[in-house]
């Protein structure tokens, strides 16, 4: 007995509503799995950009110490410049001072000077000369003050005058 007009169709479980659904279901998936790569990937650069962060860090930490450490030598160098100018500086005045010193009529043919101590030659017209004119100012200046005198060929006196500063009274005077 028939009770349908029409011929059954076959049915099947993917309806067309099913269907939607998967298809939902399945762009859901897509973009959840998308989201979770971007995310993984997001992750991974993060990671990565910190530590290439923290290697500049550690690079730029090395080499402010070593600029730190530039710096301390060049300011060792500007410091030793400087009392080597102001030495020679001294030096220059020094010797210059000890030009004047020496009189007119008494000539130095040489002037070694030491770290405590002045060694003049020079010639002289006679002793007097050299006692008033130059001895009186140098023992003034120095401690120990020693003259030799031998004739030259022209009948003036050849001298050498050594001169030294002692370094405890020195030291003391500085205390």
């Amino acid at each position: 007995m028939k009770y349908s007009y029409i011929k059954p169709r076959s049915k099947t479980i993917f309806t067309k509503d099913v269907l939607l659904l998967l298809a939902f279901f399945s762009v859901t998936m897509v973009m959840l799995f998308g989201t979770y790569a971007f995310l993984l990937f997001r992750d991974y650069r993060f990671t990565q950009d910190m530590l290439d962060i923290n290697e500049q860090k550690s690079e730029l930490r090395a080499s402010i110490l070593k600029m730190s450490n530039e710096i301390a030598t060049i300011e060792k160098q500007v410091l030793l410049s400087e009392k080597v100018f102001t030495k020679n500086s001294v030096l220059k005045e020094s010797i210059s001072n000890l030009f004047d010193l020496v009189p007119s009529r008494i000539t130095l043919s040489e002037a070694k000077i030491m770290e405590n101590g002045l060694v003049l030659y020079g010639i002289t017209p006679n002793k007097d000369v050299y006692n008033f004119m130059l001895q009186a100012p140098l023992r003034s200046i120095f401690h120990r003050t020693y003259s030799s005198f031998y004739p030259d060929k022209n009948g003036w006196l050849r001298f050498v005058s050594t001169n030294y500063i002692d370094e405890e009274e020195e030291l003391s005077s500085e205390n």
